[in-house]
């Protein structure tokens, strides 16, 4: 008689898991929308008026992040301010500049952590605040199997309108990860999670391993109230770099990065000087 062993673990598979990551101050150090601000004036893009006011709004965020009314503010401008830009020559000069801009500030922690998940067995997904059409480049290059973020409409001419058809921020990010969770299968409460903000606390609370990278006070203070592991990631790499093994980047490039950040906040602060004083004038 033949005699038929069910095979429990068929039945029963695992349940598939992912590892969410934040985008800008988690695992590159800067924000990604602000950082091609240069190469969109290159391409006839935004005037010297607006460089100089992302290179501010690039300062306040790295000097203590954005809270939720400097976010909307900022998502305010941006709708305003990409009305009427071609949106396959916004792919064109992301993709031309992606690695000059890009490379060197993603966290060489992140990019570990990321190969870690993969080891794994985990999906990585890329949660980000900023626009698709720069965050899923991004994400090709960080080796990320998803990417969630924010989406504008594109009229019949090929350019933005300046409407938001979907916002990837707060509560709507967590949304999204439970839809992926639906749809892919994924385990929530086996799931990992990674921010730098407090606005993303419903991501983090989405999910069985949340972590707080370079928190911004509030999210600090949750942390540490709720258990929460807090990482700190302070060494941007580019990738080839680790591929060769090297951990830090050569000490001429970070000269060179200060140089630039510097010149980048001064411009800013100036531009906001100048503002003052005709507001008040």
């Amino acid at each position: 008689m033949l005699r038929v062993v069910e095979n429990h673990s068929l039945r029963h598979p695992m349940p598939r898991t992912a590892a969410f990551f934040d985008l800008d101050k988690t695992v590159i150090a800067k924000s990604s929308t602000l950082t091609f601000s240069k190469s969109f004036y290159q391409g006839g893009l935004i005037n010297r008026r607006a460089v100089l006011r992302t290179a501010y709004a690039q300062f306040v965020f790295l000097a203590g992040g954005a809270d939720h009314d400097q976010m909307e503010r900022m998502r305010e401008y941006l709708s305003a301010l990409c009305r009427g830009w071609n949106v396959q020559l916004v792919k064109e000069l992301v993709a031309e500049t992606l690695h000059d801009l890009i490379d060197p500030i993603i966290y060489d922690e992140a990019a570990s952590l990321i190969e870690e998940h993969h080891t794994a067995g985990r999906d990585v997904v890329i949660v980000s605040t900023s626009g698709a059409e720069v965050v899923e480049p991004i994400g090709e290059l960080l080796g990320a199997d998803r990417v969630v973020a924010t989406r504008m409409i594109v009229g019949d001419d090929g350019c933005f309108t300046g409407e938001v058809e979907y916002y990837a921020y707060g509560p709507t990010k967590a949304a999204a990860i439970r839809e992926l969770a639906e749809s892919e299968g994924y385990d929530l409460s086996r799931c990992y999670a990674y921010s730098d903000s407090a606005t993303d606390l419903p991501m983090l609370e989405a999910v069985g391993h949340p972590h707080a990278v370079n928190p911004d006070r509030a999210l600090r203070r949750e942390a540490l109230a709720r258990g929460w592991p807090i990482l700190d990631f302070n060494r941007p790499v580019r990738l080839k770099q680790r591929i060769r093994g090297f951990s830090v980047p050569p000490r001429p490039a970070l000269v060179a990065a200060a140089a630039v950040g510097a010149a980048a906040a001064t411009a800013g602060l100036v531009w906001y000087a100048s503002r003052r004083r005709s507001a008040a004038a």
